[in-house]
């Protein structure tokens, strides 16, 4: 996120002068960018991409769109669309929010692949967990913090199988 840009977005949002005073704090806090991982993060993410929001939904016209943080996805039937929606998001980012796609997860797929978002992969009316998703948790499911936040996660798919064939209880 670029500092110049979110405090301007920022102020055309939020009119206290003592709230801006706050954030501007705390975006300066850092002076290797935007301070990550605090709750003030959502917030950021959510003013600062809600021009994209506009512009995907105003302008591209897209009807099936969602977004969590700076993970988004639009599901649509038209594959040259989408191409075409793809490098106009591209060119809106860059000139307007200074940002750019993910060279790899910037991706146009059928949607009978599943459909890949936020660490779950939605198939066949079913939730799974991403493949990736599983393997970095056997990397850390050492310690108890992993293994409390995995079951947390892992519940909100279907993974009974998964957490049988894993040696963990499935509450």
């Amino acid at each position: 996120m670029n500092h110049e840009i979110l405090l301007e977005l920022l102020e055309k949002k939020i009119k206290d002068e003592n709230v801006l005073w706050l954030l501007r704090e705390v975006i300066n806090s850092n002076p290797r960018g935007i301070p990550i991982g605090n709750l003030t993060s959502q917030l950021f993410a959510n003013i600062y991409l809600n021009e994209l929001d506009h512009f995907i939904k105003r302008v591209l016209r897209e009807r099936y769109y969602a977004r969590y943080m700076d993970d988004f996805l639009i599901l649509g039937n038209d594959k040259s669309r989408l191409r075409g929606d793809k490098e106009k998001i591209k060119k809106f980012l860059a000139e307007r929010l200074k940002l750019e796609l993910h060279p790899k997860k910037a991706e146009i797929f059928p949607i009978n692949m599943g459909i890949d978002f936020l660490g779950y992969v939605l198939r066949g009316g079913k939730r799974f967990l991403r493949k990736s998703t599983v393997r970095r948790f056997m990397r850390r499911k050492h310690s108890n913090n992993a293994l409390i936040s995995w079951r947390g996660y892992a519940k909100f798919a279907d993974s009974y199988k998964l957490m049988k064939k894993l040696g963990l209880n499935h509450k």
